[in-house]
């Protein structure tokens, strides 16, 4: 056993990967000729976001990345770390060591504006590398001026083999099993209970082997002795793996589908289960946009100001204003037409990059209105009803609808007025 180690150890800290070629899946980053592979066989580690599941190597991948290519390596978490332990070590820097130190921050998402801001500079002018782990979505959780200097790189859970393969090397190689004799005989169940979660797999195993029978040679690992310490473990761990993810999904179908009561159910498990309140806020919020939208506008008000509501109160106050919102949201009027209409908008702007009209142009110098810049176009407000029928797509794109007016009562009024609108428009003719 490493000098490091001890016999306490758990079994996931002992099997962490030494090296990069250790390291099971991630083979689409990792690989040769990946692009994280290519980053340091070439000697260069730029700033980057590993994003992904908990327990699939993010802390492990930035420690041996930093080792690869020969740079310090300070560790934080975002748990405990403020502004100011952030900004003594930005400001520590050994000045007899050229190459930048290799800053890892721990669930970077937690880290507030101002945190996030004082790492902007240190990263810009390349006195540290950061390398960012967070389990949500950057383009949500990171600041875009922190996010457009680093490079992001999304993990993959581990497939059912690859589960099995840290398994069997944990059996074969960690000092203390490879003493024992293991019938490993449950390997697909602990494979199906871990969720792509190499961690959890290994605290499954672990915890199995502390349970069975220690008079019993070989000790054997069966489907039943993992189903006994099963639950124990999910609840150990759930909020950390792939079940948070499952769990999450479960509430917000449940109020996709009117049904306050499942919803509420499914954010208690959360929020029992140790769930950080804001995080379910920060769903709540994109649901009553996406499967609620125009239906009821006031959806996504009340579920922003629960967010900000529940970042200043804080539990166990916050869980008075989540079942507020939950209940709200469930049984509110649904509609998933303005999410439709987005989504078919940027398909087609993936593809299409058709010139702006003229007349749409914002002709700000004379030589731009002689070539035409917002010539013809005609200000609605000199109109009645403040509408004047005119083509504001391209030409090539004139009739596209992205939106379809839902079928429920705010959006078939709205529809109601556009159509009354467009009768009592003046000719262009």
């Amino acid at each position: 056993m490493p000098p490091n180690f001890h016999a306490d150890t758990p079994l996931a800290q002992r099997m962490r990967p030494t090296s990069l070629n250790a390291i099971i899946g991630q083979e689409h980053l990792l690989a040769a000729g990946a692009p994280l592979r290519r980053l340091v066989e070439q000697g260069h580690l730029p700033s980057i976001i590993l994003h992904g599941e908990a327990g699939i190597g993010k802390t492990t991948i930035a420690m041996l990345l930093a080792d690869a290519v020969g740079r310090p390596f300070h560790a934080l978490s975002a748990l405990n770390t403020g502004v100011k332990q952030l900004r003594e070590v930005l400001d520590a820097k050994d000045s007899l060591v050229f190459e930048s130190p290799v800053v890892f921050i721990d669930e970077i998402h937690r880290f507030n504006k101002a945190q996030q801001d004082a790492l902007l500079g240190a990263v810009e002018s390349g006195d540290i590398t950061l390398i960012g782990a967070t389990t949500e979505n950057p383009s949500f959780s990171v600041n875009n001026a922190l996010l457009s200097r680093c490079q992001v790189y999304r993990l993959e859970p581990l497939t059912p083999e690859q589960i099995g393969a840290v398994l069997q090397r944990a059996l074969s190689e960690d000092n203390v099993l490879k003493e024992l004799t293991v019938d490993l005989q449950a390997k697909d169940t602990i494979s199906q209970l871990a969720h792509g979660d190499a961690r959890k797999a290994l605290n499954l195993l672990e915890l199995a082997i502390q349970t069975a029978d220690a008079k019993q040679s070989p000790v054997i690992i069966d489907d039943g002795l993992v189903s006994r310490v099963a639950q124990t473990a999910l609840v150990r761990y759930d909020k950390d793996g792939e079940q948070h993810y499952d769990i999450v999904s479960a509430m917000i179908k449940s109020v996709r589908g009117s049904d306050p009561d499942a919803a509420l159910y499914w954010m208690a498990r959360m929020l029992v289960g140790g769930e950080p309140a804001d995080f379910i806020a920060r769903r709540l919020v994109i649901l009553a946009s996406e499967d609620i939208g125009n239906a009821n506008p006031n959806a996504l008000l009340l579920a922003d100001a629960a967010l900000r509501s529940v970042q200043s109160i804080g539990m166990p106050e916050a869980r008075i204003i989540l079942g507020q919102v939950v209940v709200y949201l469930a049984t509110s009027a649904k509609s998933n037409s303005t999410y439709k209409a987005i989504n078919a908008a940027m398909a087609l702007a993936e593809k299409d990059a058709s010139p702006v009209p003229l007349h749409l142009r914002n002709g700000v110098t004379k030589l731009m209105r002689s070539q035409g810049y917002g010539q013809d176009y005609v200000y609605p407000h000199d109109y009645p009803n403040h509408y004047y029928p005119q083509s504001y797509l391209p030409e090539n794109l004139i009739g596209t609808r992205f939106y379809e007016f839902a079928d429920n009562q705010r959006e078939q009024h709205s529809k109601q007025f556009m159509d009354w609108l467009k009768t009592q428009a003046p000719s262009n003719d």
